[in-house]
């Protein structure tokens, strides 16, 4: 299996939720009704509801696939079933982020948190939105509300978001200690290993950087853009052999990649 790091860091990392949670039944939880608290089952969900999160998650099942004018039209019918489903207005605002549509995604969060104040993935895809348009206090503030909200499951995810929107606004130690906790919390994440030895390479800290990336290079998520890395760091340390061996795995895995021609070019400082 082959991943594209700038597709997942660029354009995917919001998505994370939809296939997570999107598709699951609804876990059973408690409410209070009086003095008695009584538990709410999938069976308890209304019929406009249940309606909207069928056309919900064929809009996330389109808008993986890249149609997403497809999935913008199952969206809205979602909303048109059920215009209180908070989780619709999250995924439109996603869909209008692709359009590249900045206001329209904004009003989609925005309208997402008026219904759910605390919902963590809303909090979290518009602190994306917010580092995607270079507003990074707003990011800070909404990513900080993501990891605040109660019951929220998805952390890891959040801290590694913050640090590489913090590497790209060159807040490269706050970057760092938040890439490290996203590795703490999910030490298998390629995403999280390779953004973390990419910022410790740009650091001048190619040993630890080399840590790291092994975990990824020697796994199945390495792909050309892994390997092209690994092959600059072991260059930067003069291990040729390791670079060589990394370099033939680019060759021959990755042909056409556009790693292969700046290894081909000796194009290491780009």
């Amino acid at each position: 299996m082959t991943l594209s790091w700038r597709r997942w860091t660029l354009l995917g990392l919001a998505l994370l939720w939809l296939t997570l949670h999107l598709g699951c039944a609804a876990p059973a939880a408690p409410r209070l009704e009086g003095d008695q608290r009584v538990w709410v089952t999938e069976s308890d969900e209304p019929e406009a509801r249940r309606r909207a999160r069928i056309r919900l998650e064929l809009a996330a099942g389109y808008f993986e696939q890249g149609q997403t004018t497809v999935a913008l039209d199952e969206v809205k019918q979602a909303i048109q079933t059920d215009p209180s489903f908070a989780a619709a207005y999250n995924l439109r605002g996603l869909i209008f982020m692709q359009l590249e549509e900045p206001r329209l995604a904004e009003d989609s969060f925005q309208q997402a948190l008026r219904l759910a104040p605390r919902d963590g993935d809303t909090w979290h895809n518009l602190g994306w939105f917010y580092c995607q348009s270079d507003r990074y206090a707003d990011a800070w503030q909404a990513f900080a509300r993501a990891l605040q909200a109660p019951g929220y499951r998805s952390a890891a995810r959040t801290w590694m978001v913050q640090g590489i929107c913090q590497a790209r606004a060159d807040q490269r130690a706050d970057a760092e200690q938040s890439l490290l906790r996203a590795f703490e919390l999910d030490s298998g994440n390629p995403i999280t290993i390779y953004n973390l030895a990419l910022l410790l390479h740009k650091r001048g800290e190619s040993e630890r950087a080399r840590f790291y990336l092994r975990r990824l290079n020697n796994s199945e998520f390495a792909n050309a853009e892994s390997l092209w890395l690994g092959v600059k760091i072991e260059n930067r340390l003069q291990n040729r052999e390791a670079a060589q061996q990394l370099a033939t795995q680019l060759l021959r895995r990755f042909p056409d990649s556009r790693e292969a021609n700046a290894y081909e070019r000796g194009a290491f400082n780009e």
